[in-house]
């Protein structure tokens, strides 16, 4: 089955083209994911200006065997309907492509950030979906506009083949009442919807799944297990998931709560944005485009790159220095948080940019957790990492590993389930 994932944004569009493979993976203990190879990727970036760019990866095999051939195109690219046009243009070109017809796309897999409390699973797309997805516009007005508008160029593009809505907040519907509603009078949540909801739920969902096949294959008899997953990347997200179940999440209602991020300032006293609105000319707008894009280690030290910031201290910045500190102990609280919610942990799971690369952040959250049974071996951390790997000491009772995410096959799995 050749599955199509897109992620549209507000300027750009994200694509993978996928083979997915029904045959039983032996080397999985608990069940089995069909197995996959990548065809195609790529990105449209700088949609609507007077100049768009396209980079595109034709893969001759498996992506984690053969480097891809890459392609580059620069024009102007008008709207989404242009870019995703463009996009199946490079998948079945004599050069770039991959496949000698769209006809064989067998089903396109669409990230929708918000599904509101409407959409507990992946779901396949007709009226009334798009329709529930555009009433969640308020509640993700950066996000699901875009997701949407991706929706419907592809259902014109590739009429006749199914399209598969796939929700970042599906994961988090499982948490209870308790974790997600916040201390408002309880109108709020009954007539504006006002919780918890949770972001990065397709990441955690696939690190957390194979997270546990990894440990358990790897001698943990447990059938089922207590994790943390650690999101970290520009954004940063951590989930507190029981026997598979997401319970605890750290963003709330929008991106912005949480530990601190690269431009976002993460869980803050909210009198701050009244406070500031009184002493300062900033408007209520004005301290939104603050607290999201101007905020966080960005706020702190003027960088929001860890390869940045690491640098900055190297050099003696004081500033760089507090934002890793801060950053890491953030991280840390939460770990301490979730582990009293859980009861019990059995694995601490990084991932994303920041998890999977930076050996220093890992080492920083790390310490001084050993009273809880997590003991980092130094030598296994060191360095990128970019496949599967356990790096906790022989002494550490809870399991540590680095997962590199893969959102697009947790996609291509869950528009396979959606149709089988």
């Amino acid at each position: 089955m050749k599955i199509l994932i897109i992620n549209a944004g507000s300027s750009s569009l994200k694509y993978q083209l996928i083979q997915m493979h029904h045959e039983e993976n032996p080397s999985l203990k608990t069940g089995s994911h069909p197995t996959h190879t990548v065809m195609a990727a790529g990105v449209v970036e700088r949609i609507g200006d007077p100049m768009g760019k396209l980079t595109h990866k034709k893969f001759t095999g498996t992506a984690t065997q053969d480097a891809p051939e890459k392609f580059i195109k620069e024009q102007e690219i008008k709207d989404h309907g242009d870019a995703l046009h463009l996009a199946e243009e490079m998948i079945i070109s004599p050069d770039s492509g991959v496949i000698a017809s769209k006809d064989e796309i067998d089903a396109i897999g669409h990230r929708v950030v918000q599904g509101g409390e409407k959409f507990k699973a992946s779901t396949r797309i007709d009226e009334n979906v798009k329709k529930a997805i555009e009433e969640n516009n308020p509640l993700a007005p950066l996000h699901n506009p875009p997701n949407l508008m991706g929706i419907e160029v592809a259902e014109k593009l590739f009429p006749g083949t199914p399209n598969i809505a796939v929700f970042d907040t599906e994961f988090h519907q499982s948490i209870p009442s308790q974790a997600y509603m916040y201390a408002l009078p309880y109108d709020f949540y009954e007539k504006y919807k006002v919780r918890r909801y949770g972001f990065h739920g397709t990441s955690h969902k696939y690190v957390a799944t194979t997270a546990t096949e990894l440990m358990q294959n790897a001698g943990n008899s447990k059938e089922s297990l207590n994790l943390i997953t650690v999101h970290l990347g520009n954004g940063c997200s951590i989930c507190a998931v029981e026997q598979g179940k997401c319970v605890d999440t750290s963003m709330g209602m929008t991106p912005l709560a949480g530990v601190m991020m690269g431009t976002r300032t993460g869980d803050m006293d909210p009198a701050i944005q009244k406070y500031l609105s009184e002493y300062t000319d900033l408007t209520p707008e004005d301290l939104d485009e603050v607290f999201n894009k101007q905020s966080g280690l960005k706020g702190i030290c003027g960088l929001n790159d860890l390869r940045d910031i690491h640098d900055a201290i190297a050099k003696g910045n004081e500033k760089a220095k507090l934002a890793l500190e801060m950053f890491t102990y953030q991280i840390k609280k939460y770990i301490g948080a979730y582990t009293a919610v859980l009861g019990h942990v059995d694995g601490i799971i990084f991932t994303a940019g920041i998890g999977e690369n930076d050996d220093i952040v890992r080492e920083r959250v790390c310490q001084s957790l050993s009273g809880m049974g997590m003991v980092l071996d130094l030598q296994k951390n060191k360095g990128r990492i970019s496949e599967n790997k356990a790096i906790h000491a022989e002494n550490s009772t809870v399991e540590i590993w680095v997962v590199p995410t893969n959102e697009e096959l947790q996609i291509a799995r869950e528009v396979v389930d959606v149709l089988t």
